[in-house]
């Protein structure tokens, strides 16, 4: 369900069933011509859209003002819009922090924006994901006092480190749209023939070929996409998706 959609009632079954709470993370950046800037929040949005048929959800409203930097092309004309992490880090901490006190505690975002190496990190899943870390601490100490982990109650904290109720720090998560092993087996690019692809699955009236140009490297190899690795590619992050989310 999406959450500026649901009532009262609905928020609280949610919390007692512990539906997985979902935001999408992404940017507003130029991919090429003959994409929409949002690509990189819309291969979330559409596939959460996809998922929820299927298994119960709060979708929250897409954050698609993130840190895309300037690093493909300028902003002039092109329409990227960039939002420091720093900012980013502040603003994820209240919206965080909003959805544990509103009774949330399985919460996860996903991202696709240069999360090829997400492992290491890009500005904008680390501000979230230290945002995460930091407002669980901050919570705990508030809401249980401090000494709350060394108290015998979380004598399951490794034993259960998986679950929810063990280990806090599981009530947010920040995770790779497409995880190592959906990325051994579809390309990963910026514009080319993977995105192109999965856009003409989840959005095909937002790709326009008639604009398409192989005067940029990064973009060449979307004169290859197609409607069918995209739909490849989205059966991978569905699968991806269940295994996280359920």
């Amino acid at each position: 369900m999406r959450y500026e959609l649901m009532n009262p009632g609905q928020i609280r079954t949610a919390i007692a069933e512990r539906w997985p709470v979902v935001l999408p993370l992404g940017v507003l950046e130029y991919h090429s011509e003959h994409l929409p800037l949002g690509m990189d929040t819309l291969a979330v949005t559409e596939t959460l859209a996809l998922l929820e048929k299927e298994m119960n959800l709060v979708i929250l409203p897409a954050f698609y003002y993130g840190a895309c930097s300037f690093a493909v092309e300028p902003p002039e004309g092109k329409g990227s819009i960039h939002v420091d992490s720093n900012v980013l880090l502040a603003m994820a901490r209240q919206i965080f922090l909003g959805l544990l006190r509103v009774g949330f505690r399985n919460i996860h975002a996903f991202v696709h924006h240069q999360s090829e190496n997400f492992s290491s990190g890009m500005p904008t899943d680390l501000a979230f994901r230290f945002a995460a870390k930091q407002i669980i601490f901050e919570f705990l100490d508030k809401t249980r006092g401090e000494g709350w982990w060394g108290d015998n109650s979380m004598d399951s904290y490794y034993t259960a480190h998986d679950s929810l109720d063990a280990n806090p720090f599981n009530w947010i998560q920040c995770h790779p749209l497409m995880d190592q092993e959906i990325l051994g087996q579809f390309p990963f690019d910026h514009a080319g023939e993977g995105e192109t692809s999965l856009m003409m699955a989840l959005c095909p009236d937002q790709v326009d070929m008639k604009l398409f140009s192989d005067e940029k490297w990064y973009v060449r190899s979307a004169a290859k996409a197609s409607k069918e690795l995209g739909q490849k590619g989205v059966d991978m992050i569905l699968k991806h998706l269940r295994k996280v989310l359920g």
